[in-house]
Order: C-alpha cells, then structure tokens, then sequence
C-alpha cells in the first residue's frame, strides 16, 4: 500500500499524494516513511524532504526551511515554514 504524502505551509497546500517512502530532514536526522509506520513527530532543520514515489525510484527533492512532520493513520504530512520553488 502507498504512504498518503502531504506537504503544506502556511499559505498553500504544496502536495498531496500517495508515494512510496519520504525521507524527512529532522532535527535529530533524517528519517525514513513508509506506509504504515508508527505515529511519530518530529521538527523538522533546513533540507531537502526526499519523495520516491516507487520502490527503486530516484528520489524527487524538495527544499524547505523549518517546521515539524507528523505521522499519523492518515500518512505523513510535513508542516514546512516555507517550501523552495
């Protein structure tokens, strides 16, 4: 089953959909999401969130600067201050 991905800020919702695992910049490091993992939160450094969307895939970066990401059984859903590009 896929992991339900959203990337929001502030202002807009930047993404929302289901992917294979999502590698988050935390504060502690980064860590790994995949469907099914235990609910966790975590702030979030300056950094790339990596987003693959199959296994084996090349990861698709995206720059954001601070926040938190929650997991929870609705999927992940990072909480960006502001998100590059």
């Amino acid at each position: 089953m896929p992991l339900h991905f959203e990337l929001v800020t502030p202002a807009a919702l930047v993404r929302s959909e289901d992917v294979h695992m999502v590698i988050v910049p935390g504060t502690d490091g980064e860590f790994g999401v995949l469907e099914g993992h235990a609910p966790f939160m975590s702030t979030i450094r300056d950094g790339n969130v990596q987003i693959v969307r199959t296994p084996g895939a090349t990861p698709e970066n995206i720059a954001v600067r601070g926040g938190f990401a929650e997991v929870g059984d609705g999927g992940l859903t990072v909480l960006a201050e502001h998100v590059e590009g």
